[in-house]
């Protein structure tokens, strides 16, 4: 393959778990008062960590979200995963096929180390992925779409920038990547292909990504 290091997203990109945890966030925010529907959540929170949601809401009503919100959320998401989570479809078949041809990845997610092995597990995907190879908006000072966690993953995997190729579903996404200096392959399962312009390449089946790379 042309790179040396794949870096997954993994909400909407391993884990399809865009669908659940933008539908409970948009009704939390509307039973806290913020109206919120789906199709908003997707718009404004996809792909970010949850200091967005945080800043988003004062900026745009002056007031703060509960202490306890991100606990509250987590819990409900997370209980969610249990019972609905899935891979996303054709994700198990890409790490196969990097296993077999040798190309080590990892995943950089906005979302904490809590959510990410939550997901894993109930889907599955744990075994796919040592813990060293896991990394989140928490290990670094700034989220997507900030450059910080992309470069963050590819020092700690000892891969230079422009070796690196990114897999996104969301336009912050997208802006991170770009910004470390990396290729970033778009996928379009659930993103508009013209969100995600700023990308190398859009595809809209994970099992069409190993031969892109190649």
């Amino acid at each position: 393959m042309r790179y040396d290091l794949v870096i997954f997203d993994n909400d909407g990109v391993l884990v399809d778990s865009e669908p659940i945890s933008n539908r409970l966030l948009a009704g939390y925010l509307t039973e806290l008062g913020y109206p919120t529907s789906y199709e908003e959540s997707l718009r404004d929170y996809m792909g970010a960590a949850m200091h967005r949601v945080h800043d988003l809401v004062e900026e745009r009503t002056g007031q703060r979200l509960p202490e306890d919100f991100d606990d509250v959320f987590h819990a409900r998401v997370f209980a969610a995963f249990e019972r609905e989570l899935k891979p996303v479809a054709g994700a198990v078949d890409v790490l196969e096929r990097l296993v077999a041809d040798g190309v080590p990845y990892c995943v950089a997610s906005s979302g904490s180390h809590a959510r990410i092995r939550t997901g894993h597990r109930a889907t599955g995907l744990d075994e796919w992925f040592e813990e060293q190879w896991v990394f989140s908006s928490e290990d670094v000072g700034r989220g997507k779409p900030a450059p910080d966690l992309f470069l963050y993953a590819a020092e700690q995997m000892g891969v230079a920038p422009e070796r690196c190729v990114v897999v996104e579903d969301s336009p912050l996404g997208v802006r991170a990547a770009v910004s470390a200096g990396m290729d970033v392959y778009g996928f379009t399962a659930m993103t508009p292909a013209e969100r995600l312009s700023g990308a190398t390449q859009l595809f809209g089946d994970m099992r069409d990504l190993p031969d892109l790379l190649v």
